[in-house]
C-alpha cells in the first residue's frame, strides 16, 4: 500500500497556479519536498491535510480519500505550530490524551525530557526551536502512521536539528510508518529522504528516488561554445561565470568523453530552477 498518492492535484489562485501534482509515497519511506518560498510546498501540504479544497485531481492517504481518512493515523507539524500560548507541555499532553485514543503519555513524557523541554513553561516563552520540538513530541505520541511535517526542523540548532533527523529515521524504522517532509535545509532531506520532489513556482520539476539522482545527473564544466555542442535535450540547468558554465546534465545524454563530476541535491534544485527561468 502507498502511504500517500496525489494524482493529478491543482490549485488555482489569481497570481499562482498549483499542478498538476503527480507524486507517490511508498509506505515505509521518506519524501522530501523542496523548493523555495512561494513555490507550492505548504499549499500542497494544505491541500492534503483538507485545510484547502483542490480544484482538480485526487488525494489518497493510506488507501483512503484524504476527506475519509482517520486522522489518528496523521501526525502533523506545520510551520506554525498550532498550540494554543496559554498551554504548558503539561497541560498540553492532558488535552492530546482526551483528543487522541491512541495517545501514549509515557512515549511523549520521555520526548520532553529528551528535548529537554520544560513540562511547566508556558508555550508563549518557547523559543521557535522550542516550539518545533514538542511540535514533533505531539505528533509522534499519538502512534500515527503517516508523518507530515512542514519546515520541521527550521528554527533548530544543529544539534537539535541532527537529533530530530535522527529520530524521524527511528519512525521509519517501522515499514509501516511513513514521513513527508518539506524543508529548506537540504542537507536534511539528503540524508533522510528515500525520495526528492523539486517544486518551483507551482510546477513539479522533478520526482525521483534520491539515490537515483545521482546516478542520472552530474555536473559539468566547461566553456559556453562546448555546452552548446551538446544537444540542449541533456542540459537540465546551468550557472555561466566569466570563468566558464557550470550545468546539471543528464549522464546518458552526454557523448563519452565529457568528464563529469557529482552533484548534491542543492546544486541540483538551483541549478534546475535556474534552467526553467
Amino acid at each position: 500500500m502507498n502511504a500517500l498518492e496525489l494524482t493529478g492535484l491543482t490549485k488555482h489562485y489569481k497570481d499562482f497556479t498549483l499542478g498538476p501534482v503527480n507524486l507517490t509515497l511508498p509506505e515505509g519511506c521518506v519524501l522530501g519536498l523542496i523548493g523555495e518560498n512561494g513555490a507550492g510546498k505548504s499549499t500542497t501540504i494544505r491541500l492534503i491535510l483538507d485545510m484547502l479544497r483542490p480544484d482538480g485531481g485526487s488525494i489518497m492517504i493510506l488507501g483512503h480519500d484524504s476527506r475519509a481518512l482517520a486522522r489518528e493515523d496523521v501526525g502533523v507539524v506545520l510551520d506554525e505550530v498550532g498550540i494554543s500560548e496559554c498551554l504548558s507541555p503539561r497541560q498540553v499532553g492532558n488535552i492530546m490524551g482526551n483528543i487522541y485514543k491512541n495517545w501514549d503519555g509515557a512515549v511523549y513524557e520521555g520526548y520532553l525530557r529528551s528535548f529537554d523541554l520544560p513540562e511547566k513553561k508556558r508555550f508563549k516563552e518557547f523559543s521557535r526551536g522550542m516550539k518545533m520540538k514538542l511540535g514533533i513530541a505531539v505528533a509522534l505520541s499519538h502512534r500515527p502512521k503517516l508523518l507530515i511535517l512542514d519546515e520541521a526542523t527550521s528554527g533548530l540548532d544543529p544539534v537539535a536539528r541532527d537529533e530530530v533527523v535522527g529520530l524521524l529515521g527511528e519512525f521509519t524504522r517501522d515499514e509501516e510508518h511513513s514521513i513527508l517532509i518539506s524543508s529548506h535545509i537540504v542537507s536534511d532531506l539528503e540524508k533522510l529522504c528515500d525520495y526528492i520532489a523539486f517544486l518551483h513556482n507551482g510546477k513539479l520539476l522533478l520526482y525521483e528516488e534520491k539515490d537515483r539522482l545521482k546516478e542520472e545527473y552530474g555536473v559539468l564544466r566547461c566553456g559556453a561554445e562546448t555546452l552548446r555542442s551538446l544537444d540542449p535535450a541533456a542540459v537540465i540547468g546551468k550557472k555561466e561565470s566569466p570563468y566558464g558554465v557550470e550545468a546539471i546534465v543528464k549522464r546518458t545524454a552526454v557523448p563519452q568523453g565529457f568528464e563529469l563530476g557529482p552533484t548534491d541535491l542543492e546544486e541540483l534544485f538551483v541549478l534546475m530552477a535556474k534552467g526553467v527561468r
